[in-house]
């Protein structure tokens, strides 16, 4: 069964989402991240994918007592993405409790730093950000694109020792119509071995179905949450049903 990972992105120490990681498009939802995490463990979820929206833009981890928070009231596997630029940055974020680090833009900057990181730390607290609008990567909280190819990105970091990826479809995140299915089954056949998060557009539990379908082991859902198009109970139904 595929692993359903809600998302939580904070800025200002709130739960925000972004439509195609536009900062400017920002809606602010009157939850508090802490108690939005306990709703999802409620919901029978054991994941919790956390982004530091503020930490992304400012290169630095920002939002730290609130991820704290979540790690210390809950019982979900946080992974943490969002301003970790350095060996210090990294640190950081283990001490606030989460399990996995996300390495987003660094991996795309400074890969000799990110293969230390896999080696040092093993490649199960590593978790590969490969975002990607139009099969080019992009990087600095999806503010910049680059000329790396998606495929041959993660080709490389799979040679590292890389083992679990985020592939987010910048184009569709935030936009409710669908994920990008024919990437992900793509990426799925050419690296059998990896551990495949789709995240990005996805809007109703037949997305999620579909993505089950295609091999994909976890699948990220966010705004599809907090605009009730998937409620907690159709989670928990599915999750009881498998």
């Amino acid at each position: 069964m595929i692993d359903i990972i809600p998302a939580i992105d904070i800025m200002d120490g709130k739960c925000v989402r972004l439509t195609r990681g536009d900062y400017a498009t920002k809606t602010i939802y009157d939850r508090e991240p802490a108690e939005m995490a306990k709703r999802f463990q409620d919901a029978g979820m054991r994941r919790l994918h956390c982004v530091d929206l503020d930490g992304a833009r400012a290169g630095r981890i920002v939002n730290a007592d609130a991820v704290e928070r979540i790690c210390r009231e809950t019982s979900l596997k946080v992974d943490f993405g969002g301003g970790i630029k350095s060996d210090a940055d990294l640190l950081t974020a283990f001490s606030l409790g989460v399990v996995q680090v996300t390495a987003g833009s660094i991996a795309a900057l400074e890969p000799q730093t990110v293969t230390r990181w896999i080696h040092h730390f093993g490649p199960e607290k590593i978790i590969l950000g490969a975002d990607f609008k139009y099969g080019k990567i992009a990087i600095s909280g999806w503010q910049e694109s680059t000329d790396l190819d998606l495929m041959i990105f993660l080709d490389d970091y799979i040679s590292r020792g890389i083992r679990t990826v985020i592939s987010t479809d910048i184009s569709r995140d935030g936009m409710l119509e669908g994920s990008a299915e024919k990437v992900y089954e793509t990426i799925r056949k050419r690296f059998p071995g990896i551990y495949l998060i789709a995240s990005g557009g996805i809007s109703s539990m037949e997305d999620i179905r579909r993505l089950d379908a295609l091999g994909v082991s976890g699948v990220i859902v966010g705004k599809a949450f907090y605009e009730e198009r998937i409620t907690l109970n159709d989670i928990a139904e599915y999750i009881g049903s498998c």
